[in-house]
């Protein structure tokens, strides 16, 4: 049977777009993924170790795309939600964004925890038909206006916390291929010789990760593992083997499982479809989908293009 190559083919079907976008913010969300990006790019967590970062610092469930929530209707007694850090964002008079990937943080310091709000986005296309910086700062921008009624109430602006925006740059280029970037607020005297207490003003910082290829110095660390991780070229068994031996992480279930998946759905980044002629192997790719992208079995049918006329035999095959 052949079918078609989900993203190259037709990327405009939204459940086929859905699919590879789910499987890149899966692996991101991972712990220790997350965990290496904070001690590599955020100064609050350059003193720690990834583990003591991945078991200690990150507040619950790192957050994709999930249930919608509108501050402009949220009050006191239901702050809690808001401070799930939910991935879309919504008011009455900005509309809806959707973060890729959100979640809470803490930086112990002097015994008192200091909470940042992270957001991580994985971006494919840096010139979209606007300068990705200044989404990324629209993007901080409403983190901060979002916390009224949830960090902070009436004109208690002290409450606010600092947030950060993240983007993974997968596709960047030349001249900013290998390098990572921030932009924040600072202090600049004018007139006179005055110093402010920085966290007074320090509440919004970007971070631009951009990826490249093995052919300069710069290739190690962050980059390195994120190229690997979002490579559509590597092997899984390769991808598996690198985050072992070169970072030491270890790779459980879940996220060996979400390497294959982005593997199995990034081959398909080709102009031709794959031709599976063989019943077993299409079973077993319908099964693959439903456990690792949580779809229904219709959904993954749909995904792979399975004929209306084989739809019974597979349905059957799976019940049993």
């Amino acid at each position: 049977m052949e079918i078609e190559n989900i993203l190259a083919k037709n990327i405009t079907v939204a459940g086929e777009k859905a699919a590879y976008d789910a499987a890149c913010k899966r692996l991101l969300a991972n712990k220790i993924i997350l965990a290496w990006i904070m001690k590599s790019c955020l100064e609050e967590y350059k003193d720690y170790s990834v583990n003591e970062i991945a078991e200690k610092c990150i507040e619950g469930n790192p957050l994709i795309a999930e249930t919608a929530v509108n501050p402009d209707e949220e009050s006191d007694d239901n702050s809690e939600q808001i401070r799930g850090a939910n991935a879309e964002d919504s008011t009455i008079q900005e509309g809806t964004i959707t973060y890729d990937i959100r979640f809470l943080a803490i930086v112990p310091e002097t015994g008192a925890a200091i909470r940042l709000i992270i957001n991580i986005e994985a971006q494919n296309d840096f010139y979209p038909g606007y300068p990705i910086i200044k989404r990324a700062l629209y993007y901080c921008s409403r983190m901060i206006s979002s916390q009224y009624g949830s960090e902070f109430t009436e004109t208690h602006y002290e409450k606010i916390k600092k947030v950060y925006s993240i983007w993974i740059c997968s596709n960047p280029p030349k001249k900013r291929e290998n390098t990572i970037t921030k932009y924040c607020v600072q202090e600049e005297n004018l007139v006179g010789q005055v110093s402010e207490r920085k966290d007074n003003y320090d509440l919004l910082t970007v971070v631009m990760i951009c990826l490249g290829h093995a052919r300069d110095e710069n290739y190690t660390g962050i980059l390195k593992l994120l190229d690997v991780l979002l490579s559509s070229e590597r092997e899984a068994g390769e991808k598996k083997k690198i985050l072992q031996d070169d970072f030491g992480i270890a790779m459980t279930k879940i996220l060996e499982s979400e390497v294959s998946a982005m593997c199995n759905l990034s081959k398909g980044v080709e102009e031709r479809g794959i031709a599976i002629g063989v019943e077993t192997t299409t079973l077993n790719a319908i099964r693959n989908l439903m456990e690792t992208l949580k779809l229904t079995a219709e959904q993954a049918m749909e995904a792979l293009k399975v004929p209306e006329t084989e739809k019974i035999k597979y349905r059957g095959q799976l019940k049993g």
